[in-house]
């Protein structure tokens, strides 16, 4: 593990009739003792016009903030990526990197260890922690080598989609804390912190433990589902194939025995809006926790309106006077449909892409819900307390001995069905809670994606970096 700051190539890209030139530093292993050093190697990509002196929107080499996007999906391996079209689109549109460069950030892109991964002797190497753990190994190295690194390590900003989404919520919420220092030992990682300064998360499918619960709070009632199936080889790449279909007897009963936990789960939360209400919710999962949900899409409605957008075909929506003024949940809930059978993420036969993350160096999958656990079709063992924990944000963002992120930009499409948009707003309102900053939205008519708003995301960067 170094930096070699020689060590280098100058490149121009040129694509969509938009230029760009930046020195790239490739291959850069972050950790001593690799366990698959394909997927635990970064880029670090600089805009070149730094080393002639110059300056982009304000910033200099010394003063740019470092753009740390991951690739994960569906909490696959995550390659490192470059400059160029994102990944896996069927249009040839330009990605993050691409526009973060011309917008004078430093990026450093980062391959991530995945589920499915393997070594040689069959041991699986990508099951959790192995991703986040991955993660702060990377952020390690780069404050480890701030001196020598361009732009200002105390600005990092990740961003990732999805399970990437995930795990851009736990670097922020779980900087510095103690209980990933065996696993970042055991890699060699280096003697730095691993604090972030921003997170930006996009639809994020996380707090994992209890989503089952929230999908079903959500969803419940809607028993036929609209899906695309969708299988991802060891590269990431994703294909998909329709299935739509109706829950079986056992789901729906499944569904609606979920449901019954969301509320105590929420009621314990204690948590409160900005002006100070409790949000809790009754037996039926009826309160002001869903009052509160209904106020986030009517928030998402007024802006779609406000943008001169035709609502009119939302027959669940109440528009006076070019404001929304009220909804109908269920009917909201029939129109945006559901995409999972119950439950939708710990599957009682352990057939879910989350089974599979928290499988162990020689059992492919386990439960990771007490629910799921009992009810089990396969006898499926539990994972362990401490690993289940290290991959929920929640456990972290008031906990002393993390260092949690100052700010939040989280992001969850008004018509995404992946998961609930309870778990989303949820991590907002612990992390205000808490006192810290998050820009929360969710975007009219946008379903499960990201990457989708960079010119907003990069204003946001802006404010908070000047």
């Amino acid at each position: 593990m170094n930096f070699d700051k020689e060590n280098y190539t100058v490149e121009t890209l040129i694509l969509e009739n938009q230029t760009i030139e930046f020195r790239a530093f490739r291959n850069l292993v972050y950790v001593d003792k690799t366990v698959n050093a394909e997927f635990q190697k970064m880029h670090i990509f600089v805009p070149e016009a730094y080393y002639r002196g110059e300056s982009i929107n304000g910033y200099t080499l010394e003063t740019a903030p470092v753009f740390m996007p991951n690739s994960v999906g569906g909490y696959m391996p995550g390659r490192v990526d470059e400059p160029g079209y994102k990944m896996f689109s069927e249009k040839k549109e330009l990605n993050a990197i691409f526009f973060a460069l011309q917008h004078g950030y430093v990026v450093a892109a980062l391959a991530i260890r995945g589920r499915v991964q393997k070594n040689g002797a069959g041991i699986y190497t990508g099951k959790a922690p192995a991703c986040v753990i991955d993660y702060k190994a990377a952020v390690r190295y780069l404050h480890f080598f701030a001196k020598e690194l361009p732009g200002d390590e105390s600005k990092i900003i990740i961003n990732g989609t999805s399970a990437g989404g995930a795990l851009s919520s736990l670097m922020g919420a779980t900087g510095n804390h103690p209980d990933y220092d065996s696993y970042l030992e055991a890699l060699g990682a280096a003697d730095a912190g691993d604090e972030i300064f921003a997170a930006s998360c996009y639809c994020p499918i996380t707090n994992l433990d209890h989503a089952d619960m929230a999908y079903e709070w959500e969803f419940l009632g809607e028993n036929k589902y609209y899906r695309m199936d969708m299988k991802m080889d060891e590269g990431g790449r994703p294909t998909f194939t329709p299935e739509n279909g109706m829950m079986s007897e056992l789901q729906i009963q499944v569904s609606k025995e979920e449901a019954k936990l969301f509320p105590e789960y929420v009621n314990h939360l204690n948590l409160r809006d900005q002006d100070g209400t409790i949000l809790t919710l009754d037996e039926k999962g009826d309160g002001t926790f869903k009052e509160y949900m209904k106020k986030v899409v009517l928030t998402s409605a007024q802006r779609a309106l406000d943008k001169g957008i035709d609502v009119s075909d939302k027959t669940w929506l109440k528009v006076e006077n070019g404001k929304a003024t009220n909804m109908d949940w269920s009917a909201y809930v029939r129109d945006i449909t559901r995409m999972k059978t119950a439950p939708a993420f710990d599957n009682l036969a352990m057939e879910s892409p989350e089974n599979d993350l928290f499988g162990t160096e020689t059992e492919n999958c386990r439960h990771f819900t007490k629910y799921s656990a009992e009810h089990s079709l396969v006898k499926g063992t539990l994972a362990e307390e401490n690993i289940i924990k290290m991959l929920n944000p929640m456990n972290y963002i008031e906990d002393r001995k993390a260092h949690t992120a100052s700010h939040w930009r989280i992001r969850h499409g008004e018509c995404d069905r992946d998961t609930s948009l309870a778990i989303s707003a949820i991590l907002t309102l612990k992390l205000q809670n808490a006192g810290y900053e998050v820009d929360y939205h969710s975007p009219w008519d946008t379903p499960h994606a990201g990457d989708y708003d960079i010119e907003e995301l990069f204003t946001w960067i802006d404010k908070i970096c000047k």
